[in-house]
C-alpha cells in the first residue's frame, strides 16, 4: 500500500477527530497510488495514524476511512460499518423514512444514503468511496433484510457541484430496476409525497424532522407563517397541529405544487401556499398591517463558504427583523440557518441584532439541532450544521 507522509507539525485537526487531510499538510507519497486509492497514512516520524482515500485533484486530499493501519478494507469492513449505522439509528430515531448513512460522521467519507419508506436515494460526492458505493449498497439491502425491510428500488442522486472537485461527472438515475419516483413517505402522522428524481438534493429534508414536530404546540389555534416552505413540510405539520390558517410561502412554483398536492394528501383545508420572494414578501405584509401568532424561518443555506459569510449574515438578519415584526406581543418565532459556515455564535448574534433593529426582546423557548439520523462527530465540522431556534417575542 503507498504512504501519505505528514509534515513535522500537521496533523492536529486530524488528532481532534478529523476525517482529512488537506493537502498543504502532506510531506510526500510514497509509491504509486491512483486516485482514489486506500492509502496508509503516517506522521512525519513515521507512527502510523490510519488509512484513507486518496484524491490529488481535492484540497481535501485524503478522507480517513479508519484509525486502525492494519484494518483489512473490503466488503467485510464495509458491511460492519453499515450494520453499526444502522443499529444506532434503531435506537435513536424512527427509521420509517431516515438518513441511513451520513458521511464522515457514520466514517464513510462522502456517501449518504437516504431511506424514504422502501426507496433508497444515494448521494456519492468522493472518488474513493465511489469505488465502493454497489458493494455498500449491497451490505445495505443485506442488514435491512435482517430485520424483514425489503428494498423495493434505488436511486442515485450524485448530481451535486462538488462532483466535479472530485474529477468526477455529475450523474443521476436508477441503481435498481425503475420505479415511480414520487415515493410517499409518513413522517411525524404526516402524509408526503418524495420525488427522489427531481427534489432538492434528495428529494426531501429529513433533518428538521423533529423540528417540525416542536412547532406545533406553538401552532394550536394559532394563525401562522412559514416562509421557504419548500414541499410544505413546516406548514403541513403547522395545520396538522390544530392552526386556524397556515400559509405557506416559497419562491419555487414546482415547491408550491408539490406543497398543495401534500396538503391533498392529508385533507387539509387550513393551509394554502403562495409562490413568492419571502424577502419582498415580508415588508409588502408588514407594510398591510399583517400579523401572526407564529412565523417559521428556514431559508436554504445562504452561504456555502467562508467568503460570503458576511453577506449571509445580512440575509439572516433582514428576515429575522422583518418576521419579528410581523408577530403579535407574545407570539413565536422559529428560526434555522442549514450553513455549516453560519456557525452557532454567529447566527445567534445575527438574531440578536435582528431583535434589536425591529424593537423586539426574545425570550429563548429552545435550540435544537438537526435530528439524529444526521449524527453530528466531533471533531468533523461540517457534521455541525443545521441550528434550529425557538423564541417568544416580546415587545421591546
Amino acid at each position: 500500500m503507498a504512504t501519505v507522509t505528514l509534515k513535522k507539525g500537521e496533523g492536529r485537526a486530524l488528532s481532534a477527530g478529523g476525517p482529512w487531510i488537506y493537502d498543504n499538510e502532506i510531506a510526500f507519497i510514497a509509491g504509486d497510488p491512483a486516485d482514489g486509492d486506500i492509502v496508509a497514512v503516517e506522521s512525519h516520524n513515521g507512527y502510523a495514524l490510519g488509512q484513507g482515500f486518496l484524491n490529488r485533484r481535492s484540497k481535501l486530499t485524503v478522507r480517513m476511512l479508519t484509525r486502525d493501519p492494519a484494518a483489512v478494507i473490503g466488503r467485510a469492513f464495509f458491511l460492519a460499518r453499515v450494520r453499526a449505522a444502522w443499529e444506532y439509528r434503531k435506537r435513536t430515531l424512527d427509521t420509517g423514512s431516515c438518513r441511513l448513512l451520513f458521511g464522515e460522521a457514520d466514517f464513510l467519507p462522502g456517501l449518504v444514503v437516504d431511506k424514504f419508506s422502501d426507496v433508497l436515494v444515494v448521494q456519492s460526492l468522493a472518488l474513493g468511496i465511489d469505488r465502493w458505493k454497489g458493494t455498500i449498497l449491497e451490505c445495505l439491502r443485506e442488514v435491512l433484510a435482517e430485520d424483514g425491510i425489503q428494498i423495493r428500488g434505488i436511486y442515485e442522486r450524485s448530481d451535486a457541484r462538488v462532483r466535479e472537485q472530485e474529477g468526477m461527472e455529475r450523474v443521476k438515475g436508477f441503481l435498481s430496476d425503475p420505479f415511480d419516483t414520487k415515493v410517499e413517505i409518513v413522517e411525524n402522522g404526516v402524509r408526503y409525497l418524495v420525488d427522489v428524481a427531481e427534489g432538492q438534493k434528495t428529494g426531501f429534508f429529513l433533518d428538521q424532522k423533529y423540528n417540525r414536530l416542536a412547532i406545533r404546540p406553538l401552532c394550536r389555534g394559532a394563525r401562522v407563517l412559514d416562509c421557504f416552505t419548500h414541499t410544505g413540510s413546516f406548514a403541513l405539520n403547522a395545520a396538522m397541529a390544530g392552526a386556524t390558517h397556515v400559509t405557506g410561502v416559497d419562491a419555487s412554483q414546482l415547491g408550491v405544487d408539490q406543497a398543495r398536492e401534500n396538503a391533498a394528501l392529508n385533507g387539509l383545508s387550513n393551509v394554502d401556499f403562495l409562490c413568492a420572494d419571502v424577502f419582498e414578501l415580508l415588508p409588502e405584509l408588514e407594510r398591510r398591517g399583517e400579523t401572526f401568532d407564529v412565523v417559521i424561518l428556514d431559508p436554504p443555506a445562504f452561504t456555502k463558504s467562508r467568503a460570503s459569510v458576511k453577506n449571509a449574515a445580512r440575509g439572516y438578519r433582514e428576515i429575522n427583523q422583518r418576521a419579528m415584526r410581523l408577530i403579535r406581543e407574545g407570539g413565536f418565532l422559529a428560526t434555522c440557518s442549514c450553513s455549516h459556515f453560519m456557525g452557532p455564535e454567529l447566527f445567534a448574534g445575527t438574531i440578536a441584532q435582528a431583535a434589536k433593529d425591529a424593537h423586539r426582546r426574545l425570550r429563548q423557548v429552545e435550540f435544537r439541532t438537526q435530528a439524529p439520523d444526521h449524527p453530528i462527530l466531533w471533531g468533523a465540522e461540517d457534521s455541525y450544521y443545521l441550528k434550529f431556534y425557538i423564541f417568544q417575542v416580546c415587545e421591546g
